[in-house]
């Protein structure tokens, strides 16, 4: 008898203090996407979820985003939200821990009215970044505050890099192609793909050697897979250039021409992130993947979180939408900028 009481008297203290609560969120996320918090106490809480914790350019989201709880003295529920069940769970999770809003890269942007909606009713505000939610007539949500990337503009100056490297290597448009990995279910995949292909039509390339390729899955193995298919297609293109939505969408479409004798020196791929072309720059040997564009985590997570903070503690409303920019980097490069921007 005493040891039942002894249980009750224990879970009468974890509800009433939040014990616990923070293993519950970590339980929603999964293998790999539990929650973590920073030093909890009085100070005011806010969730940071994203879609693959395991990724290097949220893992640098969530750096950041650190560095502003330690900064501005609030706690910080970082979530591997992967899914729209463990999503949704999550919300309820941070609501029970006294959390006041929460900053989000969904799984799934279609997932916008159902996230408002689950933020609403536990009174938590809300900030989407990265990928922006859409309503259900397929439109961004302009209800939801929103910090992304200027896609168009960074897709753009993929397009202008390319057709430059594309000069400085003597190659024509008779012999070159363009291999466009598309992933056109996401809004800004698709701003960056066509911001590449228009820059490319404007530096005189033709659009007529403009070969879309539709991913299936928006990583590494989707874009080899998408690839091989066009390359199957167009066996007579000597030289390549490439695009795609992110620096894993580049790096599967040059694994992909690797693997039929097509090297460096007749293809020239450039990404969109930075944290995943490391893998490319720190190779002995230089291949295909050329550049990237890197884009500005810090703003991503430690403006986001601190925009969240001043949102809840002072009623200090972030604007509707906020756009960020890109840097090229290259193997040459890379190490500098990216110590620059706190990021090495």
């Amino acid at each position: 008898m005493r040891h039942v009481w002894t249980m009750l008297l224990g879970m009468t203290f974890a509800v009433l203090t939040g014990v616990g609560c923070e293993r519950e969120a970590g339980s929603t996320g999964g293998a790999g996407s539990g929650a973590t918090t920073q030093s909890s106490g009085d100070r005011v809480k806010i969730g940071f979820l994203v879609k693959q914790p395991e990724e290097p350019w949220f893992q640098t989201e969530w750096k950041f985003a650190e560095q502003a709880s330690n900064e501005k003295g609030f706690d910080l529920i970082k979530i591997g939200a992967t899914d729209g069940e463990k999503t949704l769970s999550a919300i309820d999770n941070l609501a029970a821990q006294g959390a006041k809003g929460f900053v989000i890269c969904t799984p799934d942007v279609r997932l916008g009215p159902a996230i408002k909606a689950k933020a609403d009713a536990n009174n938590l505000k809300v900030l989407s970044v990265d990928d922006r939610f859409l309503g259900a007539d397929g439109k961004p949500m302009e209800n939801v505050h929103y910090v992304g990337i200027s896609a168009r503009k960074i897709g753009e100056m993929v397009g202008k890099n390319l057709a430059e490297q594309m000069k400085a290597r003597g190659w024509t448009n008779a012999d070159t192609g363009l291999c466009v990995v598309t992933f056109d279910e996401l809004e800004t995949a698709r701003d960056r793909t066509e911001g590449a292909m228009e820059a490319l039509a404007a530096a005189g390339f033709p659009k007529a050697k403009m070969f879309r390729t539709p991913q299936k899955t928006s990583d590494v193995q989707g874009a080899f897979d998408a690839a091989n298919i066009l390359l199957t297609q167009h066996p007579g293109v000597k030289n390549w250039l490439v695009c795609g939505l992110n620096d894993n969408t580049v790096m599967g479409a040059i694994r992909a021409m690797e693997g039929r004798n097509i090297g460096p020196d007749r293809t020239c791929g450039i990404g969109i992130n930075g944290t995943d072309a490391l893998v490319e720059f720190k190779k002995d040997k230089p291949t295909g993947f050329h550049a990237s564009v890197l884009l500005t985590a810090r703003r991503h997570g430690y403006e986001t979180a601190d925009m969240m903070h001043k949102w809840v503690t002072q009623g200090v409303e972030p604007p509707k939408t906020t756009f960020t920019e890109g840097i090229l980097i290259t193997r040459d490069t890379y190490e500098k900028i990216m110590r620059e921007q706190g990021m090495l």
